[in-house]
């Protein structure tokens, strides 16, 4: 069960974080495809249409196979190191934030902890801790399957001596701003939405058809995240495009670039 309930027996903050770790480490090991292939698409200027003879990437069939030809197997795994801490570190400190903040609202409030608001704005603040703990990682992330052939950054150690010798700082919280206000909507909906969907499963589907609950969370954990990251998936673009300003010469091969 995904927060406090004071009728279940609950799970301490040690046991949150490491579901929320192991959850992150295994879902990025298989996401980590689609999710090179977002951010190239996302730092695209050019509209993603064949008919289009400047922009680099037309479709998803079409993106794999220019990528696979150009950079091989391996370029749909770039950045996974860093990705696996940004995942890993995420999961334990949204998961852990949660779990005591609507426990904190249950003791010290008459809200329920169980109740779709609480899940709203505790899933949101949640997310927002998590996203401060490991922007630095979330941007070292982007560069890496931002960049092209051939690389201008050959590993992590490298990436992070470049990025603060060349950009200071500040460069590892490129993109934090709209990061926080697009997660905590982001975040916030989809425990809010996750609650609101447990709830219709629970009143819809028969007492004997509750045997798979781990495919129901499935379901309602899936259609939860489809929802919220529809409605806040424009901030995200907006994220990814200032995470890689000062890196125009890394991805200057995928086509236009508007801030130079």
């Amino acid at each position: 069960m995904v927060g406090y309930d004071p009728e279940a027996k609950c799970v301490s903050t040690v046991e949150a974080a490491a579901a929320g770790s192991a959850s992150g480490l295994v879902t990025r090991v298989l996401i980590s495809p689609l999710d090179v292939l977002k951010i190239r698409f996302q730092l695209q200027i050019e509209q993603l249409s064949s008919r289009n003879p400047t922009a680099k990437y037309h479709g998803i069939l079409q993106a794999v196979q220019r990528i696979f030809r150009e950079e091989g197997l391996g370029a749909f795994w770039k950045g996974h190191v860093p990705a696996q801490f940004l995942s890993v570190g995420y999961g334990a400190v949204q998961f852990m934030a949660f779990e005591s903040l609507t426990e904190l609202v249950h003791n010290v409030t008459s809200y329920s902890a169980r109740g779709s608001f609480v899940h709203l704005v505790c899933g949101g603040l949640a997310a927002c801790t998590a996203t401060v703990a490991v922007q630095p990682v979330d941007t070292l992330r982007t560069r890496f399957a931002a960049q092209g052939e051939p690389k201008i950054y050959p590993n992590l150690r490298h990436a992070i001596v470049t990025m603060y010798q060349t950009e200071g700082p500040r460069t590892f919280y490129r993109g934090l701003t709209p990061t926080l206000i697009a997660i905590f909507p982001y975040a916030g909906l989809q425990f809010f939405f996750y609650n609101i969907l447990q709830q219709f499963s629970e009143w819809a589907i028969p007492a004997e058809g509750k045997k798979g609950g781990n495919i129901k969370n499935l379901v309602c954990g899936s259609c939860a995240g489809i929802i919220s990251k529809t409605l806040t998936y424009p901030l995200d673009v907006v994220k990814k495009r200032l995470q890689v300003g000062g890196f125009e010469h890394g991805r200057a091969a995928f086509g236009q670039i508007p801030w130079i």
